[in-house]
């Protein structure tokens, strides 16, 4: 797979990268996208976002969606998929196979490149949350599409990485919110208010 995805790399990748580089790179992307990407940093963010869904009992089966979602992604393409194909970044690519330094934004990264970790938690996320709430899945997917943007900004991933994380991510938020649904219904019925019929 390896092999596959170094000639992607040369022949579909790079060439998206350097685009980028050529024709997007500003003063003001620069300050913002390492600050955007931080949303995705360990999925804390959206961890924080399925823990406070939890919290309340309208919103419990959200965040139990986002849990689940975010334990596979964790398991399946962090712990799993990340050492077994165990992509370079991009950056390292370039510097080994053509002799090119790219002047990072951002501390090089400590592990693999496919798939993006970052991309994953954050369509897995958003799109539970928008499966279950427009009004919060909106502002989510706009914050995962930025988080994604930015990992390509920062050449810290390839775009098949980032492709291939938007599809895994948004299968494994379709997976949590099914089981979601599911232990939903064997929780305790949420208490009526005292003006409820």
């Amino acid at each position: 797979m390896l092999a596959i995805l170094n000639q992607l790399a040369v022949s579909f990748d790079l060439p998206i990268l350097d685009w980028i580089q050529a024709h997007l790179q500003c003063g003001f992307l620069d300050a913002v996208m390492p600050i955007v990407t931080l949303f995705g940093e360990g999925g804390i963010f959206w961890i924080a976002w399925a823990v406070l869904m939890l919290i309340f009992p309208k919103t419990r089966k959200t965040g139990i969606a986002m849990g689940i979602a975010l334990v596979m992604g964790l398991l399946i393409c962090n712990v799993t998929l990340k050492p077994l194909v165990q992509r370079p970044r991009p950056y390292d690519f370039q510097a080994e196979n053509f002799g090119v330094t790219i002047k990072l934004l951002i501390d090089a990264q400590h592990d693999y490149s496919f798939p993006s970790g970052h991309t994953i938690a954050s369509f897995e996320a958003a799109v539970a949350l928008l499966l279950n709430d427009k009004r919060m899945g909106i502002p989510a997917m706009v914050i995962a599409v930025l988080v994604t943007f930015s990992r390509l900004y920062l050449y810290v991933h390839y775009p098949t990485d980032v492709i291939f994380s938007i599809i895994v991510g948004t299968l494994f938020a379709f997976i949590g919110n099914a089981l979601a649904g599911k232990i939903a219904e064997r929780l305790p019925a949420q208490k009526k208010g005292k003006y409820e019929a």
